[in-house]
């Protein structure tokens, strides 16, 4: 197994409408994504360019507008769309997505709701 260096954003927030229910595609709320690049990160040390590396304002940028749209109605399928985009905008070998539905409708307390995949380039 290849060992690959890692970029790290957590938190990036946006309004999505994604949910099972009408009122959650009608009304929106928060989704919170972070995100793991796999990659090498040898030619932008060396370089010290932003141009040899996965710019992590352009990476912010990218997810958040993956937020935004749709609606799709699982966190599933949005997690699945963020890394397909994330794999064909950026030159990493793979990616870790995990979708946060903090206001999820769900009858009882809870703290968090999350899905997390890790999808790597075909």
């Amino acid at each position: 197994m290849i060992r690959h260096d890692t970029i790290s954003l957590r938190g990036i927030t946006a309004t999505g409408y994604h949910g099972v229910f009408d009122h959650e595609k009608r009304d929106g709320q928060p989704f919170v994504v972070d995100i793991v690049l796999h990659t090498d990160i040898r030619p932008a040390a060396a370089s010290d360019d932003v141009l040899d590396t996965a710019h992590y304002g352009e990476l912010a940028e990218l997810v958040q507008a993956e937020i935004m749209a749709g609606p799709y109605d699982l966190i599933e399928k949005l997690a699945e769309v963020i890394a397909a985009a994330v794999l064909r905008e950026f030159a990493v070998a793979a990616v870790e997505v995990t979708v946060h539905k903090p206001q999820a409708p769900i009858p009882v307390p809870f703290g968090d709701v999350s899905i997390g995949i890790y999808r790597e380039r075909a």
